[in-house]
């Protein structure tokens, strides 16, 4: 059988279980979701063995360090995804919710009701926990999944999906709503993307190359997450204390992840102040600064040679790493074009004490979470209390942000009537 042959066998599978979806009640939803996190504590030792085999093979096939932070699977990681699990599980279920309703002059009520997408193709690179954290939103929005994760976490991901499925059996749900496609290789992909008939939204969460590519070859709908150029400004009236500790936990937490802070922007007002503190403290850390002309000599207290002059190519970058980027501005309206040209609609936040000033940045910054006074790190479904999220859509259709479980139903209307006809 074909790599074709094979997807579209799954996708079959996966509609005809999106249909059994439909009439799966919140209880054994919940059941499932509960049932997995079990078998997440009882196969632990099992899955870290299994995640242990792709990170040695990653690590000897050269991989950065980044991407090995990405694939690789703790203690802690997993304590996390059953965490996810119970708290997707107590949360309301959004299917058959009528939202609104009102009464036409003719006595007609009609309402809209909230269902789900349907089938569901989330193809993902690095991430395991992404597994799990995917499939598990996907159930309780009553939606089937086919899961495409990438070959570097073929086992990771393959002892994960046989919990998944194992968990969905005992709650009576079909295995087949959460398929893994474990075939490798971009033919396999670029059949998904033709499968409209079966498929009813794609979803590529990984690096620019495989957005893009989804992007083209898909004949259904994609909700992008594209990648995450955040960035910070920091307005002269910010307290810069605070403000420092911002850019340094969304630069150094975790800098290989998509809301991890790439560009500093600093009002001129207070470069002269400000930039001695991030070079000093960031510079400790190990960050690699990309500094204009600017703000080059105002960073000194940075360790020798880690703060270079910037280049174009700097600005606009995702840099996976302890790199940041660094430019002084000479106020809002500046930092608001440069936001516009560079951002990738991610993540943008400011640092100010003035209600105006921050509330017109709320307005203004085009991006999927805009914050005040907080780090790029909370653009997260867990840290936006949605339990877990299939993705950051940086799309504006159909959703915009942290995908949890009602970003992944939809709405139809229903109409209640008494016998009334069109006249």
């Amino acid at each position: 059988m074909t790599p074709s042959e094979k997807m579209a066998r799954l996708g079959a599978q996966a509609k005809n279980a999106a249909r059994a979806m439909t009439r799966a009640t919140p209880e054994s939803k919940n059941r499932a979701l509960l049932g997995l996190a079990e078998l997440l504590r009882e196969r632990e030792a099992d899955i870290l063995a299994a995640n242990a085999r792709d990170v040695e093979a990653a690590r000897a096939a050269g991989q950065d360090s980044a991407r090995l932070d990405r694939l690789t699977l703790t203690p802690a990681i997993m304590e996390e995804m059953r965490a996810a699990c119970a708290h997707v599980a107590n949360l309301p279920d959004p299917v058959g919710a009528t939202e609104s309703q009102w009464q036409r002059p003719n006595g007609l009520l009609v309402g809209k009701m909230r269902i789900p997408l349907g089938v569901i193709a989330m193809i993902y690179e690095a991430r395991p926990n992404v597994t799990v954290d995917a499939a598990i939103l996907c159930i309780k929005a009553g939606n089937a999944v086919i899961l495409r994760g990438g070959s570097e976490a073929l086992h990771s991901n393959t002892a994960l999906a046989q919990a998944l499925q194992d968990a969905m059996v005992q709650a009576g749900l079909p295995a087949e709503a959460a398929q893994l496609v474990a075939v490798p290789g971009h033919e396999a992909v670029n059949a998904l993307c033709k499968l409209d008939q079966y498929i009813d939204v794609i979803i590529p969460r990984g690096g620019e190359g495989l957005v893009r590519a989804v992007t083209e070859a898909a004949t259904m709908p994609v909700l992008k997450h594209f990648k995450g150029v955040c960035h910070a400004y920091i307005e002269p009236d910010a307290d810069l204390y605070k403000a420092l500790d911002i850019v340094f936990n969304g630069k150094v937490q975790r800098p290989g992840v998509c809301n991890a802070l790439e560009c500093l922007l600093v009002h001129k007002g207070v470069a002269a102040r400000f930039l001695p503190m991030v070079a000093e403290k960031l510079g400790a850390a190990g960050v690699e600064f990309r500094a204009d002309a600017t703000a080059l000599p105002l960073m000194d207290k940075a360790p020798a040679g880690s703060v270079v002059p910037q280049k174009p190519e700097d600005l606009g970058q995702e840099f996976h790493n302890l790199i940041l980027a660094v430019r002084v501005v000479a106020d809002m309206d500046e930092a608001l074009d440069h936001i516009a040209r560079y951002g990738s609609n991610h993540t943008e936040i400011i640092c100010t004490n003035d209600y105006a000033k921050a509330m017109r940045f709320l307005r203004e910054a085009d991006a999927s979470m805009v914050a005040v006074n907080a780090s790029s790190r909370f653009n997260d479904g867990g840290q936006l209390g949605l339990g877990a999220e299939i993705g950051i859509s940086t799309s504006k259709l159909h959703a915009y942000g942290a995908m949890g479980v009602e970003e992944l139903t939809t709405t139809k209307f229903v109409v209640l009537g008494q016998g009334q006809v069109r006249q």
